[in-house]
């Protein structure tokens, strides 16, 4: 967390993005409140302790704050002790964009790169319907992220998330020339597509939660849905079509992590595959990062529930290499 030393006691002040706040009682019977305060770099934990609303405003996730505080260790982690806070105003000059992770990557790179790889598909109904589903959903996909919670929640998530499935795509088609390139690629550039229908995403490109529909239908059955309709609309070809949505359908792998079914032929195996890898290396790099040096992670549930050890020998600063 970026915060600037007010003197020379500890004290810190600086603005942070509310990601999640609690109203609780202590011990002692006063009411605090429990923040997850959080900018580009990390998270802290914040304590305002004997809260009284009408003395220090109301919170929500998702404000933009200004706060002083002090900060120390609790349980082995920074805790800050809340001073004074208050919202930010426009003289503050500061835009919450500038307080969330991004993928590191121009958003519009990203999707101009998706583009250019649909244009060159030598299959008419391949690019025809990968690139009217990308030009229709652009204005969105530039800023949505990937996940609410896990792997790729970021600003540009979930075009950072599909173009590195993209470029794993393409090197197990160097690896294994019998791969239909073109009906892996589509269906890596497709397979999360309606997660821009799964998610309540603001303007800074945080996800708040999940819709109705991301709550009753999820974005695989959704995105299957989305690929028919299109394709009907576009007159592609039908078999074309059923053969993207089923990749979708089981681009989970398996029914306990939210597939349909499960994968029937070689592009969909290969897809659900790279999948799973990219979303798991992206949580492992996550975890390992916040070890300690040749120390172990604390468990991630997201995987298995296991601890991560941080051998010192990689560079986990260095983003996935996409261009």
């Amino acid at each position: 967390m970026n915060f600037t030393p007010v003197d020379n006691t500890g004290r810190v002040d600086g603005y942070c993005l509310v990601k999640n706040v609690e109203v609780k009682t202590s011990s002692k019977g006063d009411t605090y409140l429990d923040f997850t305060l959080g900018d580009s770099t990390g998270e802290i934990n914040g304590k305002l302790w004997r809260y009284n609303v009408a003395e220090h405003g109301e919170y929500k996730a998702n404000d933009l704050v200004k706060i002083r505080g002090t900060i120390s260790q609790y349980n082995g982690a920074d805790q800050l002790r809340i001073e004074r806070i208050r919202p930010t105003i426009d003289s503050d000059n500061v835009h919450i964009e500038d307080f969330v992770r991004t993928s590191g990557y121009s958003s519009e790179q990203m999707y101009d790169e998706l583009m250019n790889i649909a244009n060159s598909f030598a299959d008419n109904n391949l690019k025809l319907l990968v690139t009217t589903m990308l030009s229709d959903n652009r204005e969105n996909l530039l800023f949505w992220p990937a996940a609410f919670k896990l792997h790729h929640a970021l600003r540009g998530g979930l075009l950072m998330h599909t173009l590195s499935i993209v470029r794993l795509c393409e090197g197990v088609c160097n690896v294994y020339p019998f791969i239909d390139r073109e009906l892996l690629l589509a269906g890596a550039i497709l397979h999360d597509i309606s997660k821009i229908d799964e998610f309540d995403v603001n303007d800074a490109g945080v996800a708040d939660g999940y819709t109705i529909e991301g709550n009753l239908l999820g974005h695989i059955s959704m995105g299957a849905t989305k690929i028919d309709k299109y394709a009907e609309r576009l007159g592609v070809e039908r078999r074309v079509s059923v053969l993207l949505q089923h990749m979708i359908l089981s681009h989970h792998g398996e029914p306990e992590f939210g597939a349909v079914v499960r994968p029937m032929f070689i592009e969909a195996e290969v897809l659900s595959e790279l999948d799973l890898m990219d979303a798991r290396i992206f949580e492992m790099r996550e975890a390992v990062a916040a070890a300690s040096p040749n120390d172990f992670s604390a468990r991630v549930w997201a995987l298995d529930n296991r601890k991560l050890f941080n051998h010192t020998r990689s560079d986990l600063d260095k983003n996935p290499k996409l261009f």
